[in-house]
């Protein structure tokens, strides 16, 4: 059971269990009612954005304080309620790094299976002065040939986006986390 599975069904209250769901290609297995009140927790994913930023000829990338030192990625955030795509990205690069958006286009959609989440992926072309925001504790300003893409997600729209100006990929892979008290 995934972390945002429900236990109980949020119409009626009783518990939910793997069943036999019919869908446009068959049954499936799907969290549902036991009560048969039609609930069916199917786990949409969530939509978010990533913003690969590019300011004064560099590429920014960030890192987030929940992030363990040496990891950086896009500037990313969840798309709000009937909001652009574009202005979400937009809205993230102002957050995060304190600076205007005066172009955004699409590199793509990819997916983040660890977060159930669609990403939908920008080149941001943004001026004025860096001011980090609360989420995010450091940057690292990369020259474009100078990126090397990680195996997930925001990674494949970093290589996509390279690909598409004629730049050879590399991809590596972030270092894992040093567990502290061990």
């Amino acid at each position: 059971m995934s972390a945002e599975a429900f236990a109980f069904c949020p119409r009626c209250s009783q518990p939910l269990a793997e069943r036999p769901i019919a869908d446009d290609g068959g049954t499936v297995l799907r969290r549902a009612c036991v009560d048969d009140c039609g609930f069916v927790q199917w786990g949409n994913p969530t939509p978010a954005v990533g913003a690969l930023v590019e300011h004064d000829g560099e590429i920014i990338l960030a890192r987030n304080r929940a992030w363990p030192e040496g990891w950086f990625a896009l500037v990313t955030g969840y798309l709000e309620a009937r909001e652009d795509p574009k202005a979400a990205v937009a809205r993230e690069v102002k957050e995060e790094l304190g600076l205007e958006v005066t172009e955004a286009s699409l590199i793509g959609n990819y997916i983040f299976e660890r977060k159930n989440e669609v990403m939908l992926c920008y080149h941001a072309v943004a001026k004025g002065t860096l001011a980090l925001g609360a989420e995010i504790v450091e940057c690292r300003r990369y020259k474009p040939a100078d990126l090397k893409p990680w195996p997930r997600a925001t990674g494949f729209a970093v290589a996509d986006w390279m690909r598409s100006r004629g730049l050879a990929v590399e991809f590596v892979d972030f270092a894992a986390p040093a567990k502290s008290g061990a």
